[in-house]
């Protein structure tokens, strides 16, 4: 088992806010738990509640790097684990037409010509890092079987060259939009945390702590408004990130009260779909600028 990265709940919450995310008991109790137990940590919720920027905050509060993986459709070994660069060794064996094949194999299929990706750069990494599989949800279920026997054996073996073995695991972080439901054999494999929106008085806290100069009874009144929208039936739902830029867009705009000519003028930073915007004009009973 790895030494542990933080010293306890309390160590972990404390850092993490040093770090810039506003952590609760929770989340603490997950990060700490997945540090003790070895365990990659899987994190799911709706997107833009948070997820990736835990991970982000994880690599910071450790001062450790941060390696990731963007997961979408068509990922496979080549992306995730390593590839060789072809060009390089094409042009290696154009050079040493007059060597034997076994030198050459050797040669070619040697550190030099082997491109890293995220994972095996995780793995083979001397000092700890983070490791961010980032949408996992995203990938197909051959790719995500691939990345659990990883996972599971903290190894990865090349053909061409053998068996790497993780000196220092990697704190993993697994993210999930739940686009597709996950295989249990991974959910087995991981500690679990969901995140969902936070309530209005951590919603408020978020904005002030992001962007400070905005006036505290406005703060209360965007997140009053962005906590009304979220209960509507809307394509997408504003995220914690488009109500931090809703909040400097009123800040921009030196607007002393959120009233509804403002609202009616800056919505579109907050909701992104035509419907979305008549939905929540309706709501609020304002009407719609830029039609």
């Amino acid at each position: 088992m790895s030494t542990p990265r933080f010293l306890g709940i309390a160590d972990v919450g404390s850092r993490l806010d040093e770090a810039g995310y506003l952590s609760d008991e929770s989340i603490a109790t997950v990060v700490h738990l997945a540090d003790r137990l070895d365990k990659p940590l899987l994190v799911e919720g709706p997107a833009g509640v948070g997820k990736t920027e835990l991970a982000k905050a994880i690599s910071r509060a450790l001062a450790q790097p941060l390696i990731r993986l963007q997961c979408y459709e068509g990922v496979d070994e080549t992306k995730t684990l390593y590839e060789w660069n072809y060009r390089k060794q094409l042009l290696r064996i154009q050079a040493g037409s007059g060597d034997g094949w076994d030198q050459l194999g050797d040669d070619i299929f040697s550190e030099e010509f082997l491109l890293e990706r995220p994972v095996l750069k995780a793995i083979r990494s001397r000092e700890p890092v983070v490791l961010l599989i980032d949408e996992i949800d995203k990938l197909d279920f051959e790719a995500e079987a691939l990345l659990l026997e990883v996972l599971s054996d903290w190894q990865i073996t090349i053909p061409e060259m053998g068996t790497v073995v993780a000196t220092v695991k990697p704190f993993v972080v697994l993210t999930s939009n739940n686009e597709r439901e996950l295989s249990e054999a991974l959910k087995r494999r991981c500690l679990y945390l969901h995140l969902g929106y936070p309530d209005a008085q951590r919603e408020a806290t978020i904005i002030r702590n992001s962007v400070p100069e905005l006036a505290e009874h406005l703060a209360e009144q965007l997140v009053r408004v962005v906590q009304s929208l979220r209960e509507l039936d809307l394509k997408k739902a504003p995220s914690i990130a488009e109500t931090i830029d809703w909040a400097r867009t009123v800040v921009h705009l030196a607007a002393e009260e959120l009233n509804e000519t403002v609202i009616a003028q800056t919505l579109p930073v907050l909701l992104k779909y035509e419907s979305d915007l008549d939905k929540a004009a309706a709501h609020l009973k304002i009407g719609r600028s830029h039609r």
